[in-house]
């Protein structure tokens, strides 16, 4: 005798199928991972076009503007005062320096709210200010920066100083951080600082003359 078979089961033992809406398509969850990959591959021809844009803009300013750094160079030095014992040191001083800049189409403006200072062995001689100026293109300009100060000598100090005098080369640092704006054409650019330390060596220090000096040694670095 033929029996129906159970409910909820077909003809040939397999359960039903489930009921529309409940249907699982694999393909979905492909199609879904497809599109984040073709999202990741837009950003990333994005991200491309975007640096080799810049690349293009920075050679086409290199070509064009053939940007060089300034030259600086301390000249002479011009000693009104200069006296020192064993515990302070009076100092006023005139620095000429060269600025020389080469390039054909970007000039300098130079800000007056700088510092620059005068060392001797760590400690401060004599400070002032590098004045303000605009240097224009394939310019050299000759500076006269006065510095006076009146400061307390660091211990043992005072022999090197008249030790280095005796042997006619005293050894100088000379500390400066001097902001200023590059200008291509008409147009400024931000602000950065000059952070300079420059060694030179003085070979006279006798009042009211003005004596060459050697610059043995420049570094300096840009700063925002």
């Amino acid at each position: 005798m033929h029996r129906p078979p159970p409910y909820g089961m077909a003809g040939d033992g397999r359960p039903p199928p489930y009921p529309y809406g409940g249907e699982y398509y694999p393909h979905e969850r492909r199609r879904g991972g497809n599109i984040c990959v073709r999202c990741i591959c837009c950003c990333y021809c994005v991200l491309f076009f975007i640096v080799l844009i810049i690349a293009a803009i920075t050679l086409y300013l290199f070509t064009v503007y053939d940007p060089k750094a300034p030259i600086y160079k301390f000249e002479a030095l011009d000693v009104k005062e200069f006296g020192y014992n064993d515990s302070n040191i009076n100092a006023d001083l005139i620095l000429t320096l060269k600025a020389d800049n080469p390039n054909k189409a970007i000039g300098f403006i130079y800000e007056e709210a700088n510092t620059f200072n005068v060392t001797y062995s760590g400690s401060t001689i004599c400070s002032g200010k590098f004045p303000s100026f605009h240097q224009g293109h394939k310019n050299m300009t000759m500076l006269q920066i006065e510095l006076k100060g009146k400061n307390p000598f660091a211990l043992g100090l005072y022999e090197s100083l008249q030790d280095n005098e005796r042997h006619g080369k005293v050894p100088l640092i000379i500390l400066a951080k001097v902001p200023f704006k590059p200008v291509l054409g008409d147009s400024k650019l931000r602000e950065f600082n000059i952070l300079a330390n420059v060694t030179i060596s003085v070979h006279d220090m006798k009042l009211g003359k003005k004596t060459e000096i050697e610059q043995s040694k420049i570094n300096y670095s840009l700063a925002k």
